[in-house]
């Protein structure tokens, strides 16, 4: 946190209760000059109640909110609300609203006026005369809907996208975004990640994408048991550091029981031991033993019920092609899906993703081409809408519908042991739904779902609305999974961690496969783009210029010309793709460790040494890729 730079707002002693259960208890924090601030914690934490209280949208029960003076705020909600009376552009320039107060105001004054003077420069600070040009470059990249559409022609994610670049816009001092990459594709996430990067002020972000935060942020808070938690650096420093926090408790805990395992042992010899004793020594033991030791994280031991075996054929794509609205979505896709296959599908959206998921169960008939299903083969398709929760109904009827056992590979396994795999206690598991929270609803939402079982898993943006604990969860238990997963995603660290394969919709009809994980794919297409690439634009200062060092290019491929590989580079280029992959596969085991909950019950003596090898590995990682560019480009050269 950037202590040495003004405070913009400041949070202190916040409390917050809903009924008996408290999600802010005493929290202060505060928001300086050049904070990026990621906020994480479980569902129900408090987070998004947090971000209202920040933005004065609601009163908390007891505490105080204190802001600089003049400073603007911009908030995105998850429920955010858009006047259905204006069409989209009309939305979008109601977020710098007092902008276009200051110029109304500004241009019905003389000119040789002071308010006059002062107003100009407000308005240059805020950018505001280049406003027009804001919003255009923003409702291109976030691929809003045509400015003159009517709002109630709109679907969910077009309205949140409308209402992201209506907050963007304002060019405030504060951002507060609540789940900014909800419906967002991954062109417009990494538009929005350098627009972040380039932002002139401080922002404050709730989300799940963890790729996203280790991006953008600097800072790290963690919201749990109604506190805040600080931690230097993104998502990845934070695990780190929350590893070696946990280490330093534990060693502390460990001396505690050593103690109190002495204190007692010491009592139990009995009165003719104890008269020598002063009285202190009864009451030393009697204050450690009331102190609480550090708080476990409790998960859910999400384990999909076993699927019954696949056949030799899984499911076979031969020059499949769809058609909708007279439209072709892809064409000429041919695959063939084997046990063991995690893969992940990518892409703008439009492009016929969920089209390609639908035609691989028979919901959607191909234009032409064939989808051969093995006899064996059995779907567990889960779609965007999910299932709808009926609000009356509790836990577990709204799981066993009627029944009281789960069908568990051959046998069966109580609907009450299953739900507690899910972290439902016994007195949540007969409450109501609808007194469930947020989190209890995405957990009670994956219990429904994934009871169905099935060998082959299809996944339709599975992440929406789950928590970092239950992502790293439902992550580990797709990768153990013994079949075969298909999952839609445009999380990108949840497609680095579960995918062995990608299968990327790229537009002009393609679908394109990739060995290995997103990011791998993202870094070959890169490569292959490289002599035509155009750099990327500005995204933070709006100005829509392209900015690069188009020499650089030039002049390597100047030195490189006329020089071939030889045998010895020729044979390193060729393994180069398995050695980057190995080095990454280390990489992911190692951050694996320091997500896990249980770290420090089972790996904490380990931290130093695994912080030294994942340092050595991410080197590595670095110098493949720089040899990998360097002998491409003699390659390319010859």
């Amino acid at each position: 946190m950037s202590d040495s730079a003004p405070a913009l707002i400041t949070s202190s002693d916040l409390v917050v209760a809903f009924n008996d259960r408290v999600v802010l208890d005493k929290a202060t924090l505060a928001i300086h000059e050049g904070d990026r601030v990621g906020l994480v914690g479980r569902n129900g934490a408090g987070k998004s109640t947090f971000l209202k209280v920040l933005a004065g949208q609601r009163t908390p029960d007891s505490g105080i909110v204190a802001a600089r003076r003049n400073l603007v705020v911009s908030y995105l909600s998850q429920e955010f609300t858009l006047d259905l009376k204006k069409n989209v552009l009309e939305n979008i320039r109601d977020g710098a609203r007092h902008v276009l107060d200051l110029i109304a105001e500004f241009e019905s004054l003389p000119a040789a006026s002071k308010r006059h003077a002062e107003l100009e420069e407000r308005i240059s600070h805020l950018d505001g005369w280049n406003l027009d040009n804001r919003i255009e470059i923003a409702m291109s990249h976030l691929n809003t809907p045509l400015g003159d559409r009517d709002i109630t022609t709109l679907s969910g994610g077009e309205k949140r996208r409308v209402a992201m670049c209506r907050t963007l816009v304002s060019q405030p001092d504060l951002l507060i975004l609540d789940e900014p990459t909800n419906h967002l594709d991954p062109e417009s996430i990494e538009w929005l990640a350098e627009f972040l990067e380039d932002f002139g002020g401080a922002f404050l972000v709730v989300t799940h994408d963890r790729w996203f935060l280790d991006r953008v942020t600097n800072l790290t808070v963690e919201l749990a048991e109604g506190r805040f938690y600080s931690y230097e650096g993104g998502y990845t420093e934070y695990l780190l550091a929350k590893a070696e926090r946990q280490q330093a408790e534990a060693v502390v805990e460990h001396k505690r029981q050593m103690f109190l395992d002495k204190e007692l042992a010491w009592v139990r010899k009995g009165p003719r031991a104890q008269r020598t004793k002063s009285k202190d020594r009864f009451e030393r033991y009697y204050a450690v033993a009331a102190q609480a030791g550090p708080p476990v994280e409790e998960d859910m031991e999400l384990v999909i019920p076993p699927p019954p075996p696949l056949g030799n054929r899984v499911v076979n794509l031969n020059n499949l092609a769809i058609e909708l609205g007279g439209r072709t979505i892809f064409r000429d896709f041919t695959f063939t899906f084997e046990n063991g296959d995690r893969i992940g599908v990518a892409g703008r959206n439009g492009l016929g993703k969920t089209s390609l998921l639908r035609a691989i169960i028979g919901e959607l008939p191909a234009s032409d081409g064939t989808v051969k299903v093995g006899q064996l083969t059995k779907f567990n398709y889960v779609d965007q809408s999910r299932l709808q929760l009926r609000e009356e109904r509790t836990v577990l009827d709204e799981v066993g519908d009627g029944t009281e056992f789960v069908i568990w590979g051959n046998g069966k396994l109580s609907l009450r042991s299953y739900l507690k795999r899910f972290l439902f206690t016994d007195d949540r598991i007969n409450l109501q739904v609808k007194h469930l929270s947020g989190g209890e609803r995405s957990r009670l939402l994956l219990a429904r779902i994934l009871k169905q079982g099935g060998n082959f898993l299809i996944l339709d943006e599975p992440t929406n609305d789950l928590d970092l604990n239950t992502l790293r969860v439902l992550e580990e238990a797709l990768i153990a999974f013994p079949g075969v997963v298909l999952v839609v995603s445009h999380d990108r660290y949840f497609l680095n961690r579960v995918c062995t394969g990608m299968l990327a919709f790229e537009g002009d009809e393609r679908i394109a496969y990739s060995v290995g994980n997103y990011d791998y794919y993202l870094e070959k297409k890169r490569r292959a783009n490289a002599p035509v690439a155009a750099p990327r634009e500005n995204a933070g200062d709006w100005s829509g210029k392209k900015s690069g060092a188009p020499g650089r290019d030039a002049a390597a491929k100047s030195a490189n010309k006329g020089r071939r590989l030889s045998f010895k580079e020729t044979r390193e280029l060729d393994g180069m793709e398995a050695e980057i992959l190995k080095v990454e596969q280390e990489i992911g085991r190692i951050e694996n460790l320091f997500a896990d909950p249980e770290f420090h019950k089972t790996h904490i003596a380990q931290t130093n040494g695994l912080v030294a090898e994942l340092a050595v590995h991410k080197g590595k990682l670095n110098q493949l890729f720089a040899r990998w560019t360097e002998l491409e480009a003699v390659k390319a050269a010859s």
